[in-house]
């Protein structure tokens, strides 16, 4: 028999936990860092053992057969834009629908929400059609809401800046798990991870710091109610992508410290 959404979600998020490597990146800006040898990558990220890797969907039609046997799956990102659409180079729009994503060779689906954009009605409508698809075709659906537009308007009282807002959204959308934003210290991360009873990921940012203060960061999250991490640049772009993600699978998976999961794979 067919699985259903619940074992799906069991394989993407065993135990309400999950290593997610987007890899979307190159859709929107390319050449970048990382994401030239695509088949490269996806075979040691495989062989890490990341639960996830989250791409466009042609990649995943072309590499999903990499995953086959393993204990890492595919998600089927789709929103899109690109650097070269100016002023709506924010506006990420819908390029799929989610009946594609199982003959891809997706177990979920994923897309992007700009809050306080000038399109964020748009995104908020896109999202929650794809979620109601993505229910239909018995689908987790994954949420990228970001707080991020121009037009954010933040309560006085948010120590989260709109983070908790952003996660909210998503799982009010129909989300069954959302990435969410490091807020910089334990307290305010509290208020994001308690603001929705989905799993959240939290999110790598710039492919910036040394290996040891990325882990650390995550290492406080966890602490603080991440269920795991949904990191890209920080892991595809590295000097040794195949040892972040394992450093990472061993912290959300094991309970590894920063230090010692850096120490075992020669970070």
């Amino acid at each position: 028999m067919p699985m259903d959404k619940g074992e799906r979600m069991g394989l993407l998020l065993p135990n309400q936990r999950g290593v997610w490597i987007p890899i979307d990146h190159g859709a929107s800006d390319y050449p970048t860092p990382g994401l030239e040898d695509l088949e490269v990558l996806i075979a040691s990220l495989v062989d890490a053992g990341v639960n996830a890797i989250v791409a466009q969907k042609g990649v995943v039609s072309a590499y999903a057969h990499l995953c086959e046997g393993t204990s890492t799956n595919m998600v089927v990102h789709y929103s899109v834009s690109t650097r070269h659409a100016g002023p709506d180079a924010n506006n990420k729009v819908m390029v799929g629908h989610a009946d594609e994503t199982l003959p891809r060779g997706g177990l979920g689906v994923s897309c992007q929400v700009n809050m306080g954009s000038e399109n964020e009605a748009s995104m908020i409508q896109r999202m929650g059609e794809l979620n109601r698809q993505a229910l239909h075709a018995g689908l987790p659906a994954f949420g990228m809401v970001y707080a991020r537009g121009p037009h954010l308007n933040h309560q006085s009282a948010d120590l989260t800046q709109s983070q908790s807002h952003a996660v909210r959204l998503a799982f009010e959308l129909g989300c069954d798990a959302a990435k969410c934003v490091w807020t910089g210290d334990a307290a305010s991360f509290r208020a994001v991870t308690s603001s929705a009873p989905i799993p959240l990921l939290l999110a790598g940012g710039p492919a910036s710091g040394t290996s040891l203060e990325v882990l650390t960061m995550v290492e406080h999250a966890l602490g603080a109610g991440a269920s795991g991490v949904c990191m890209g640049r920080q892991v595809f772009a590295h000097p040794n992508p195949g040892a972040m993600a394992k450093a990472l699978v061993m912290m959300v998976h094991d309970g590894v410290s920063a230090q010692d999961a850096a120490s075992a794979v020669g970070l």
